[in-house]
């Protein structure tokens, strides 16, 4: 992706579509959940067909998701489909082992995200989470086989110190990024536990509820209450707490839960309705009784670690690694901050934290909710600052050394390809084609 407020260069246009388009069949597949207007084949690769949908979703998707679009982006899209398909061919006839288990993965992986993005069932057309799957079943597969033989040419590429040097040389100087400042940050993060005899008394208060819901003598929730209607849920919600979720789906209609140990607390829930993935459910939810002892004990606990951190005896990457509770942020950063210092990814009380400290430093234990409304302590690292600047090979080798292997494998790749081209039938609509020289050497093999 560019850098922010960085010009468009062939290069950088042609990475946009080429890193993007690797994902384009699973997206496209997914997100065809709207009514869409008359199709053509625009291409055909051996016995694989481009469709002029396929195009112009990908563009769509670019656009959605905030990126910046070329004006040719329909060629390039169109360019990075038939490679695709060229890919995809050579995987089969070479047995990349790309298993139907590996498809069903990536698909649920890829119907969480969509779900998130949507934020509700509703927003799917009408279309179950399984149907969905089903139209997106071969494209996901194609993807796959196209990455994994685009990993087969690329796999043992290196790049060197000099080549580094080379390529950042060859990037014109009117043209190198301005980067903002940017922050590495390590945090460790512990959520104390509950005393088992409060635990076991919420458990015993919700036990006893499901007893007077069943035995009629109360019902689950007051008729007159929003929360009655309950809450629609759907099984790859990956925002939702997935050990709810499992208790859910294992319930029939009508069914009530045992009480339901979550990382934000207890839950009963209950089967209203349930359609394939899809389910209405409603509960009863009570909170960890989490008390000031239990936050003060985890934060000597933490204590203990810093002692050991400072004293040499465990470096701060590896304590998080083996004792942090959070395993979604057990190393977070970089983080990218704005001129004035504010953080423009970092949350606010972690950006509180760190200007307040110095480069190598480490905090004191504190206190904090997370997004689940959990109480937690936390030891937060600062590993580095950067200060605004531009891009330079002494402050970005690292990035710039990333940008120069991701060239020199595209580069493996064309050169793959256009050594391929004649072992496979590919023939290119005009109209599609019209306007797109980066389509030649493709058409002029028809």
């Amino acid at each position: 992706m560019p850098f922010p407020d960085q010009p468009f260069t062939p290069m950088l246009c042609r990475k946009i579509i080429f890193t993007l388009c690797g994902l384009m069949p699973a997206f496209i597949a997914l997100s065809q959940v709207q009514p869409h207007v008359a199709d053509k084949i625009v291409a055909v690769v051996g016995d694989q067909i481009v469709l002029s949908s396929e195009i112009k979703n990908s563009v769509t998707d670019l656009r959605r998701q905030g990126t910046q679009v070329p004006s040719n982006a329909s060629c390039l899209a169109m360019e990075q489909a038939i490679i695709s398909k060229l890919l995809m061919l050579q995987a089969l006839k070479d047995s990349l082992p790309v298993t139907d288990k590996d498809v069903e993965a990536e698909m649920d992986q890829r119907l969480r995200y969509y779900f998130n993005q949507a934020g509700s069932e509703d927003d799917f057309a009408g279309k179950s989470a399984q149907q969905i799957k089903d139209d997106a079943r071969e494209s996901v597969k194609e993807r796959m086989l196209a990455d994994a033989m685009r990993q087969k040419i690329t796999g043992g590429i290196t790049i060197s110190p000099a080549e580094v040097k080379s390529f950042f040389e060859k990037i014109p100087k009117d043209s190198l990024p301005f980067l903002e400042s940017e922050l590495e940050v390590y945090q460790i993060v512990f959520y104390p536990e509950a005393s088992k005899d409060l635990e076991q008394y919420v458990i015993n208060e919700l036990n006893n509820f499901k007893k007077g819901v069943e035995n009629k003598i109360h019902a689950f929730c007051s008729e007159n209450k929003e929360e009655c209607k309950g809450i629609k849920i759907n099984r790859y919600n990956g925002d939702m707490d997935q050990d709810f979720l499992k208790a859910a789906f294992r319930l029939k209609q009508g069914e009530i839960s045992a009480p339901v140990k979550c990382k934000s607390g207890f839950y009963l829930i209950q089967m209203l309705e349930r359609r394939g993935d899809d389910a209405t459910v409603r509960y009863v939810f009570r909170v960890h009784p989490v008390t000031d002892v239990e936050v003060n004990e985890a934060k000597a606990q933490l204590n203990v670690l810093r002692n050991a951190i400072i004293e040499k005896r465990i470096d701060f990457k590896e304590a998080a690694s083996l004792y942090s509770e959070n395993t979604k942020d057990r190393i977070v950063g970089p983080f990218l901050l704005s001129q004035d210092g504010s953080a423009q990814e970092l949350k606010k009380d972690l950006a509180a934290i760190t200007d307040k400290m110095d480069v190598g430093e480490i905090s004191r234990p504190s206190f904090f909710v997370d997004e689940q409304n959990r109480k937690a302590v936390r030891l937060v690292y600062l590993k580095s600052r950067t200060t605004p600047h531009i891009m330079n090979l002494k402050d970005d080798y690292l990035r710039i050394s990333q940008m120069a292997l991701e060239e020199k494998r595209n580069q493996a790749v064309d050169k793959w390809i256009n050594s391929k081209i004649s072992s496979y039938f590919i023939t290119i609509d005009d109209s599609a084609s019209a306007g797109c020289p980066q389509l030649q050497r493709f058409a002029s093999r028809d």
